[in-house]
């Protein structure tokens, strides 16, 4: 499955701990990555920069379902779940 065009909800719902291109300290969950464009596409995917914890982040049914605000529910109650 590829990322739907405009969802980006990877790269809000989640946090990431490990730097990122413009963010040395990641991301907080619910909290909109730098490197999104206002039309939410990743400035630096494909990158030599791009980070490896966003390349191992793949698509799928289960995550994303049919419409982007299902991948970000999904994805928000998996960060809910997950918090210590």
């Amino acid at each position: 499955m590829e990322c739907r065009k405009g969802c980006a909800a990877c790269c809000i719902a989640i946090s990431i701990s490990s730097p990122l291109p413009g963010m040395p300290m990641g991301k907080k969950a619910g909290e909109r990555c730098v490197n999104l464009t206002k039309d939410n596409a990743c400035k630096v995917h494909g990158e030599e920069n791009y980070p490896e914890v966003c390349r191992g982040l793949k698509a799928s049914l289960e995550m994303c379902g049919t419409s982007n605000e299902f991948a970000m529910k999904y994805l928000t109650e998996l960060e809910e779940l997950t918090k210590p």
